[in-house]
């Protein structure tokens, strides 16, 4: 269960690091609403590093914490510090959400088996926030 919540906490921090980037970088005559749904997302994100972390130390393990630990366990990549447009970033976080819904339910599923209740009732959060906002972003990107 440690290995498993340590790769999502790696998902999560890349993951706030890449919406940051794109929080930066945003272009076009929508930025002003991409700007703050950004911040929306990883300001989210952000406090599932804490909770994460404070899950692997509830059950006994040790939460990795550095950044090329982060980007040595994370399925998310980078994003590049340069301009680009709300599509595209839209379609690079629908990505990156199904990344994130298709681990947390992963990890609920083995936390059910092995009778992990704490953190099988903490990934439902999750899979509820990731499919309302994959649902969301596929209506933006039609």
């Amino acid at each position: 269960m440690e290995k498993q919540l340590n790769h999502l906490l790696a998902d999560f921090a890349v993951e706030y690091h890449k919406l940051q980037n794109y929080h930066w970088y945003i272009k076009g005559k929508d930025f002003f609403n991409v700007h703050a749904k950004l911040e929306e997302y990883y300001n989210y994100i952000n406090g599932g590093i804490d909770d994460i972390a404070e899950k692997i130390l509830m059950i006994g393990g040790k939460p990795i914490a550095s950044m090329s630990e982060f980007i040595e366990y994370s399925q998310i990549k980078e994003a590049q510090d340069e301009a680009i447009s709300s599509h595209e970033i839209y379609q690079s976080i629908l990505l990156d959400f199904q990344i994130l819904l298709d681990s947390v339910k992963k990890i609920k599923s083995f936390a059910d088996e092995s009778d992990e209740y704490l953190i099988s009732s903490a990934m439902d959060s999750y899979i509820e926030e990731f499919s309302k906002s994959i649902w969301m972003i596929k209506q933006v990107i039609q």
